[in-house]
């Protein structure tokens, strides 16, 4: 059996990749490793997929139960997941037939991270 995890995630052997938008600028190239996780994410599908993925019993999810919700090919489901993979979001290995897939927590928590902002003061709208 092999593993496809997709490449390496920013930070992954770091509780976090970056501070905060808030706190500091990002640099360019943790800019455009995490644009491509946001694009990724952006497209309707996609957010599904990673949803329905993340929510599934045992925390993934084969691909021939990822078909049914959506009125689209199999040929684009697979697209989309190729994306997610690509953008680190989602990992994947091949059981026979099939391959199943399943959110990389670390992913999720680097653009969680990324977009935490502190409580508004008081005295300020928000």
């Amino acid at each position: 059996m092999s593993k496809q995890a997709g490449p390496k995630v920013l930070g992954q052997n770091d509780a976090v990749c970056c501070s905060p938008l808030v706190r500091e600028p990002l640099g360019e190239r943790d800019a455009a490793e995490l644009s491509r996780m946001f694009k990724a994410l952006s497209d309707p599908v996609r957010l599904r997929l990673l949803s329905l993925i993340a929510s599934h019993e045992g925390g993934e999810a084969c691909v021939c139960d990822l078909v049914g919700p959506f009125d689209v090919s199999q040929p684009t489901i697979s697209h989309h997941l190729k994306v997610l993979r690509e953008a680190g979001l989602v990992g994947s290995e091949r059981r026979g037939t099939w391959v199943y897939y399943w959110v990389l927590p670390e992913a999720l928590a680097q653009l969680s991270a990324l977009l935490q902002a502190p409580a508004v003061p008081a005295g300020i709208p928000a």
